[in-house]
């Protein structure tokens, strides 16, 4: 099974870019994982288990390192990439 996750992350610090690049950099790690980071959040495409794996791990290490912070997730089980044809009419 495919997923899409879209993540954002708020830290809670004054230096908040060093957390948010962090992150994304740990991301970016993962050779099985499409990343895409805009402005406003950083998307991970790939297989469900991989994607929850880098996410539960990636999280983890930032709370470690830098703290409190809050992270905003869209979870969706598909790769949002690829055409929905299951579509109601």
């Amino acid at each position: 099974m495919k997923a899409t996750v879209e993540i954002s992350m708020y830290p809670f610090n004054q230096d908040f870019i060093p957390p948010i690049k962090s992150v994304i950099a740990g991301f970016n790690d993962y050779p099985n994982i499409d990343v895409i980071t805009t402005a406003t959040s950083t998307q991970l495409f790939g297989d469900y288990d991989e994607v929850m794996d880098c996410v539960k791990i990636e999280l983890k290490k930032s709370f470690e390192q830098y703290g409190f912070a809050v992270f905003v997730a869209k979870i969706l089980g598909r790769d949002v990439r690829e055409p929905y044809t299951d579509l109601q009419e």
